[in-house]
C-alpha cells in the first residue's frame, strides 16, 4: 500500500506538471521567437532611418550606421533596384527583399535564420530596403535556459510530491499495520489486544470496532468458562447422590436393590433434565428478547416442582411449604432458567439450612418476587463474595448461587440476599402484565 500511495502521488504530480509545463514551454518558445522578430524589426528600422539619406543621395554608406545592439545580427542595405549597397546577410532572400521594396514590413523564418525586412524611405518614397538576420539557434539557446529552469522546478515539485507521498503513506499504513497485528493477535486468542489510534477517523473507527469485538469476545469467553464451571456443580450434585445410593446398595447385597435402582433412575431423569435445560440456557444469547418470551405461570411451575423438592426434604426429616399469592402476576422469563435458579436455592437450603423450607410467590413493585427461606442460622459470607462463586468452594455453596445470579440477570431479573438470618433469598422477575416493566439487572455483588 505504501508503494501504491507513493507511486500515485508521483504519477499525479508528473501528469500535472506535464499538463502545465508542456503548453507553457511551447508558449515560452513562441514568445521568444516573437520577441526576437520584434527586435529584428526594431533594429532594421533604426538602420533604415540612419541610411535613408545616403541611399537617396547615392553616397557610400558608413559602416558604423550598420551596427546594431546585438552582435549576432547580420545587416544588409539594398537600393530600390535590389542591389546590395552595404553589409551582408547569409543566403539570398529575394521574396522578403521584394516585399520590403514594396513598402511592407515583414519578418520571416528561413532554415536556421530569422529575418526581418524594412523599407528605406525618403519623403514617403521607398528608396531601398534593409534586411536583418540572426541564427535561430540563438533564440533556442536562450529558451533552453528557461526550459532548464522550468525542468528544475518540475523536478522539485515531483520530489516534494514523493516526499509528501511517503509521509502520507507512512501515516496511512502504520495504523493499518497495527490493525493487522491486532487482528492477528485476536485470532490467536489474545483478547486483551487494543489498537492504537492514528488520527485518521475512518481507520480509528475500525480500530474501535476491533477493540469492542475483542472486549465482547473476552467477556463472552469468560462467561462461557464461568458457565461451564458453575454448570458442572449443578451436574455434580445428582451424580454424587446416584453414586452414594448405588454404593449403599452394593454394601447390602441381601437387600432388595429395586428401591435403589428406582431412586437412581429418578436422579438420572433429573440429571438428564438439568443437562437439557443447561444446553437451552447456554443458547440464551441467541433467542428472542425477553419482551417476546411467553408468560410463565409461577403457580403451575412451583406446583410441578414441589413434589420433588418435598421428597428430598423428607429424606432429611424436613418439610416444604409453598405459598402463592392470588394476585401474583405471571413472569416474563424462561421456564428453564427459573427452574434452575429455584433448584439452586432449594439445594442451598437443603445442604446449608435447617427446618422448614418456605417458598413464597408474591407481587413486588414492578416485578414478581419469589422468596426462598429456611430456619437455619444464616449466611456468613458477604453478598459480594457469596454471588461471586468464591464462597466455600469445598462444598460448592457459592458456585451454584453465582450461576443462579447470572441466569437471573440474563432474564433481566435480580437475585439478592434480602435477609441474612434466617436467610431469605429473593428472586425478582419482570412481569408479563406490562411490557415496559423491566427490572434492571445488577452486577454480581451489586
Amino acid at each position: 500500500m505504501r508503494t501504491r500511495i507513493v507511486a500515485l502521488a508521483v504519477l499525479t504530480s508528473v501528469l500535472a506538471t506535464c499538463l502545465f509545463a508542456v503548453p507553457l514551454a511551447v508558449a515560452v518558445l513562441d514568445y521568444a521567437v516573437q520577441h526576437e522578430r520584434a527586435h529584428l524589426l526594431r533594429s532594421a528600422s533604426y538602420v533604415a532611418i540612419d541610411v535613408s539619406g545616403q541611399v537617396y543621395d547615392g553616397d557610400p554608406i558608413d559602416p558604423e550606421d550598420l551596427e546594431v545592439y546585438d552582435d549576432d545580427y547580420a545587416v544588409a542595405v539594398y537600393d530600390e533596384d535590389g542591389d546590395r549597397l552595404a553589409g551582408a546577410v547569409p543566403g539570398e532572400h529575394p521574396r522578403l527583399l521584394s516585399r520590403a521594396l514594396d513598402g511592407d514590413v515583414r519578418t520571416r523564418a528561413e532554415g536556421d535564420l530569422l529575418l526581418a525586412g524594412f523599407p528605406v524611405t525618403h519623403s514617403d518614397d521607398v528608396v531601398g530596403a534593409v534586411l536583418v538576420a540572426t541564427p535561430r539557434s540563438t533564440v533556442l539557446w536562450n529558451v533552453g535556459f528557461l526550459w532548464a529552469a522550468m525542468a528544475s522546478l518540475a523536478a522539485a515539485a515531483v520530489t516534494i510530491a514523493w516526499l509528501v507521498g511517503r509521509r502520507q503513506a507512512r501515516r496511512l499504513a502504520r495504523p493499518l499495520e497495527d490493525l493487522e497485528e491486532s487482528a492477528r493477535r485476536l485470532g490467536d486468542g489474545d483478547f486483551s489486544v487494543r489498537s492504537r489510534r492514528g488520527g485518521i477517523e475512518e481507520i480509528d473507527a475500525v480500530g474501535a470496532a476491533l477493540d469492542a469485538t475483542a472486549m465482547r469476545l473476552d467477556d463472552l469467553l469468560a462467561r462461557e468458562r464461568a458457565f461451564s464451571a458453575d454448570a458442572s456443580h449443578q451436574l455434580r450434585t445428582p451424580l454424587a447422590g446416584m453414586r452414594l445410593r448405588l454404593e449403599a446398595a452394593l454394601e447390602r447385597p441381601d437387600a432388595d436393590p429395586r428401591s435403589a435402582i428406582a431412586a437412581t433412575l429418578v436422579d438420572a431423569d433429573r440429571l438428564e433434565a438439568i443437562i437439557g435445560e443447561l444446553l437451552t440456557l447456554a443458547r440464551a444469547g441467541q433467542r428472542a428478547p425477553a419482551a417476546q418470551v411467553d408468560p410463565l405461570d409461577l403457580d403451575t411451575l412451583v406446583g410441578e416442582l414441589s413434589p420433588e423438592w418435598g421428597a428430598r426434604l423428607a429424606l432429611h426429616g424436613r418439610d416444604l411449604e409453598v405459598h402463592v399469592a392470588p394476585d401474583a402476576p405471571d413472569a416474563r422469563a424462561s421456564g428453564a432458567a427459573v427452574r434452575q435458579v429455584l433448584g439452586v436455592l432449594v439445594d442451598n437450603a437443603v445442604t446449608h439450612g435447617r427446618g422448614t423450607v418456605t417458598i413464597t410467590v408474591r407481587e413486588a413493585p414492578g416485578a414478581v418476587a419469589i422468596d426462598v427461606t429456611d430456619e437455619g442460622p444464616g449466611v456468613q459470607d458477604p453478598e459480594a463474595v457469596l454471588f461471586a462463586g468464591q464462597a466455600d468452594r469445598r462444598d460448592g455453596h457459592g458456585i451454584g448461587l453465582a450461576l443462579a445470579r447470572r441466569l437471573v440477570e440474563a432474564e433481566q431479573g435480580r437475585l439478592t440476599l434480602t435477609r441474612v438470618s434466617p436467610p431469605v433469598f429473593t428472586l425478582l422477575l419482570p412481569t408479563a402484565a406490562r411490557e415496559d416493566d423491566v427490572v434492571p439487572a445488577r452486577q454480581p455483588g451489586g
